[in-house]
């Protein structure tokens, strides 16, 4: 599967060689692309499920690890970047934004409110707010870009969001 155009676009705004977090990897996709650009890559998910081809790709740390229930796996690392796509656990949130080095970018894509009328996921609990990831960052990171999008011809609805640590 390919990186999501949301990252690809994001993604060179990443310090060069920095260390790249992929939280909730699953198949790694996004830590396979961010490899590829020369990103030392520590992908983490309760259950990865990379190809052989993906766990062979070097420069990737795969850990498996409870995100939800367990310590945060990385306590007192930084990254140059965090990738998050498709997946949402409100209280990592502020995790996140403390784990990103000086010049770090969070790079975070995941379905919103309204999500339902399409598919999956239709849990609220799994859905953002309007405007959450905003509020999320607000006076912890600069905000590069933002959209809250119902995309109906791909049947979904996401909020996306690129942001900097000062």
């Amino acid at each position: 599967m390919n990186p999501s155009s949301w990252v690809r676009r994001w993604a060179p705004y990443i310090p060069t060689a920095g260390r790249v977090l992929d939280l909730a990897c699953g198949s790694g996709r996004h830590a396979v692309y961010l490899a590829a650009l020369g990103h030392p890559v520590c992908a983490v998910d309760i259950d990865p499920t990379p190809s052989a081809a993906a766990r062979a790709t070097a420069g990737i740390a795969w850990l498996r690890a409870d995100l939800e229930g367990a310590p945060w796996p990385y306590a007192g690392q930084c990254f140059g970047g965090i990738v998050v796509s498709r997946y949402l656990h409100r209280p990592l949130l502020d995790v996140l934004c403390c784990s990103l080095e000086p010049g770090g970018v969070l790079i975070y894509e995941t379905f919103s409110l309204g999500q339902a009328r399409y598919g999956r996921p239709r849990n609220a609990a799994h859905l953002l707010l309007p405007g959450e990831l905003l509020e999320a960052v607000r006076g912890q990171l600069r905000v590069i870009a933002f959209e809250d999008v119902d995309e109906a011809a791909q049947r979904r609805c996401m909020q996306r969001l690129c942001a900097m640590r000062a």
